[in-house]
């Protein structure tokens, strides 16, 4: 109950210093602008131990996206009764920018309660091949999603991370969600199994040349940032 009521003392003052709104053993939610929220879930991986996994919540008004579910069905069920709860929001769409489960591993969840799914269309290809939860509406090359008066801009920018990679740009508050397309500062390579290493670099400029202006630019792992961000990806994959 504490917890609630400092998220609703937060949001009533409108206040848009990274504050952790919510934390519990699966899930974080961190306020990133004043109408933009990083979701922070976690995944046991081989390779890599347990991994921090980011994805985006945009608003406007009373209508949200979301961007990557959370790693699991019970940390999006947090997910969605927060935004319900605390935003009083309704989630309009939910969007996995690539079929990895740090994308939609939880999108089962959210298609159990009727929020409707969107997604690339080699997202879903890619995700009916390795038989996991299906987005239902594809796009080929970019869409936008309305919510009230303001818009978010979702494209497919090239092969990098996955083949199927998108990203979504916020302008009223000049937010990009990478995703596992953009690496936090310092960052490696990290898993390359699915990756396209010659193209990488190239779709980041792309990304670039598209949205010149972020203030705040949030990657699929670790620490949010700001155009730094794409600037260090872009050279960390630049071809030898």
């Amino acid at each position: 109950m504490k917890r609630l009521l400092y998220a609703l003392l937060m949001l009533s003052f409108g206040a848009v210093a990274q504050q952790k709104l919510y934390t519990s053993d699966r899930l974080t939610i961190t306020t990133l602008s004043e109408n933009s929220f990083v979701h922070t879930s976690f995944l046991q991986t081989d390779d890599f131990g347990k991994v921090a996994c980011n994805g985006l919540i945009v608003r406007s008004g009373h209508e949200v996206a979301i961007f990557d579910t959370p790693t699991d069905d019970p940390s999006s069920q947090e997910l969605i009764r927060w935004v319900q709860d605390v935003l009083k929001c309704k989630i309009v769409a939910i969007v996995p920018t690539h079929f990895h489960n740090d994308c939609l591993g939880g999108l089962a969840t959210f298609h159990a309660v009727g929020i409707p799914s969107l997604a690339n269309e080699k997202t879903i290809e890619l995700a009916t091949q390795h038989q996991m939860t299906v987005p239902q509406k594809g796009f080929a090359e970019n869409t936008r999603i309305a919510l009230e008066g303001k818009e978010v801009l979702i494209r497919f920018f090239g092969e990098g991370h996955t083949r199927d990679n998108v990203v979504a740009y916020f302008p009223a508050e000049e937010v990009l969600f990478g995703g596992c397309l953009i690496k936090e500062l310092g960052a490696t390579k990290g898993f390359l199994g699915d990756a396209n290493l010659l193209a990488w670099s190239e779709t980041v400029s792309k990304t670039q040349a598209a949205y010149p202006i972020v203030k705040h630019v949030v990657p699929g792992h670790g620490a949010t940032g700001d155009a730094k961000l794409l600037d260090y990806t872009r050279q960390l994959f630049l071809r030898p």
